[in-house]
């Protein structure tokens, strides 16, 4: 890294080396056997810099020469975008746990063993179901320097384990599924296998639903899968400067139900997307976004912040080798005070979704979605009596968190990136295939 940036300082105005090595261990079981245990490491070396007032950009996988990796950079900078930034000089880093010295040292063994736990005890339940599962643990560095000071560093471990069954019978295939991430060893499966079991239990039966507009509870995971991606690129402070956001010009407004408050938080402890500093050295910092309603933020990385005429949120990310742009870190939507069972009692006749297939695929940015509920169960008079089969749900995003009927009071973790109670939502689309 010294060796690097020593070269590029002579023959630029402002540089800076990222690095970032993982070693990465995981054991994937198929149709209810260990497929492999295998273990991947990676190193990967970037450097960017400022010269003659663009930047440029090179990138190496494993070692790289200090010099090949310079010229790269420069003959970039000759076609690179003007840059509107100054790189961070030193800063105080929040002390952010996001290491547990006992993750790296599950042993193997221990790993395959909470596979083959979730499996059984899931079959215990469904003895025909067909699993698949996934233990890992990882360990992840990383380190930035540059030209005028800046100097930051961290490690991070990372453990996930889920499970997931299919269930064929004739036609009809059940899809079911649960899984947690953190940065300190999960060694209690329980809470994964009971949430499969109980969704393997409500989906003994198949209940239909009419095609109508219907009251809608998405839990957790049915928020992740079909919501949540359009509000992440309607707060990316790039798509709000090239006003693709639907959000643009919209800082300070009521756009939706005051009983709404989202922020993104990078500095929750042994989060797996919790840090110290971005990728780009700036501090972590909680960036509220919708507070009561209103839109209060938007994510900005050093370029973004600058043409914006703010300043970085520490939201710069970098994805396989390309230059830092904007991204959420984790986004958590406040709890609010009413249970489960309060709203799947208010409602007569609706569904509860826990998963969502191809929601992705309508208009992002403009927050459409529309897709298979692959997991989702019937409310009939306060109850779920059922599961909900050829059933599709489609709505538009900001319009639906424009009216919540209620905000759940306990809050989940979804894929590390998520945290958010359930939502009850007064009116979504639904179709259902064969019903009226």
């Amino acid at each position: 890294m010294e060796a690097v940036l020593a070269r590029a300082s002579k023959v630029a105005a402002q540089a800076e080396v990222f690095t970032a090595t993982s070693e990465e261990t995981s054991a994937q079981f198929e149709a209810n056997r260990l497929k492999h245990v295998q273990t991947r490491q990676s190193a990967t070396i970037a450097l960017r810099l400022i010269k003659d007032g663009r930047i440029g950009y090179a990138f190496a996988a494993g070692p790289a020469d200090p010099q090949a990796l310079v010229d790269m950079a420069v003959e970039t900078a000759r076609f690179g975008m003007q840059a509107r930034f100054d790189l961070p000089a030193p800063a105080a880093y929040p002390n952010i746990a996001t290491f547990d010295r006992e993750t790296p040292a599950v042993p193997i063994e221990r790993m395959t063993g909470l596979g083959e736990e979730m499996i059984a005890a899931v079959r215990q339940h469904t003895p025909d179901v067909l699993c698949q599962a996934g233990v890992s643990r990882s360990d992840y560095s990383v380190s930035i320097i540059n030209s005028r000071g800046g100097r930051a560093s961290y490690r991070k471990s990372i453990f996930s384990l889920g499970v997931e069954g299919t269930l064929i019978r004739g036609t009809d295939m059940l899809f079911v599924g649960e899984g947690e991430m953190s940065c300190c060893p999960i060694l209690n499966t329980t809470t994964i296998t009971d949430t499969v079991r109980q969704q393997l239990e409500l989906a003994k039966s198949l209940a239909p639903v009419p095609s109508q507009p219907l009251p809608v509870i998405f839990t957790s995971n049915g928020i992740a899968s079909a919501l949540v991606s359009p509000l992440m690129a309607a707060f990316n402070g790039k798509l709000v400067l090239e006003g693709a956001s639907p959000l643009a010009g919209k800082l300070g407004e009521a756009l939706f139900d005051s009983k709404l408050h989202l922020w993104d938080d990078p500095t929750v402890a042994f989060r797996p997307e919790s840090r110290p500093c971005d990728d780009e050295g700036v501090p972590s910092q909680r960036t509220p976004l919708v507070e009561a309603g209103k839109v209060s933020s938007f994510l900005y990385d050093l370029q973004t912040a600058a043409m914006a005429g703010t300043r970085s949120t520490g939201s710069g990310s970098r994805g396989r080798g390309g230059l830092p742009a904007p991204a959420p870190s984790a986004f958590v939507i406040a709890p609010g005070n009413t249970t489960m069972a309060e709203m799947v009692s208010d409602i007569k006749e609706g569904l509860v979704i826990e998963q969502v297939m191809g929601a992705e695929q309508g208009n992002i940015l403009g927050g459409d979605f529309s897709g298979n509920v692959l997991l989702g169960f019937k409310i009939e008079n306060g109850k779920m009596v059922g599961r909900v089969k050829d059933t599709m749900v489609s709505g538009n995003v900001f319009k639906l968190l424009k009216e919540i009927a209620a905000i759940g009071s306990e809050a989940r973790w979804v894929g590390g990136f998520l945290s958010t109670p359930p939502l009850y939502f007064p009116r979504l689309s639904v179709a259902s295939k064969g019903q009226g």
